[in-house]
């Protein structure tokens, strides 16, 4: 597997993913009102500058499989997400790691993440610390629950 920078080709292989993984894994947390909100319509265009400046794309085989997004500004890591044919396989495992590894190249000292209600438990076995749950405010026009997490970051 290969973790690279998403390019403006990948836009779609990357929604696709992500509107896939959402459906297959947070069914059970949120309602099918939410879940379809949150994975129809078109993708606006901040949402593709968003994914050219600071996405990274997971690929096996030259096909994107795994996303995640890193914001240095904000300390914010978002948007894991792995297609679902793909799921257990690490593969959201190396891309927080990767991830987590550019965060200290950039020298930050600390990750947030608001996490989906169902990836709570993943993101701490990773070290994310956090479990009150909190509204998030999609652009898309819905409030979701997540999860607000941190994780200080070692700089060895």
């Amino acid at each position: 597997m290969v973790i690279r920078k998403a390019l403006a080709a990948d836009i779609s292989a990357i929604c696709q993913l992500r509107k896939r993984a959402i459906l297959a894994q947070c069914s059970d947390f949120y309602s099918s009102e939410q879940l379809a909100i949150w994975t129809e319509g078109e993708v606006s265009e901040a949402i593709k500058q968003d994914i050219i400046n600071a996405f990274y794309v997971a690929e096996l085989n030259q096909q994107v499989v795994g996303c995640g997004m890193l914001t240095v500004d904000t300390t914010m890591i978002d948007a894991i997400f792995v297609d679902p044919d793909y799921f257990g396989q690490g593969i959201a495992t190396q891309m927080l790691a990767f991830l987590e590894q550019q965060a200290k190249q950039q020298g930050l000292s600390q990750l947030m993440l608001e996490s989906t209600l169902n990836a709570a438990a993943f993101y701490r076995s990773c070290g994310f610390v956090g479990d009150k749950i909190a509204t998030y405010q999609s652009p898309r026009g819905i409030s979701l629950d997540c999860i607000p997490m941190q994780k200080s970051l070692s700089h060895k």
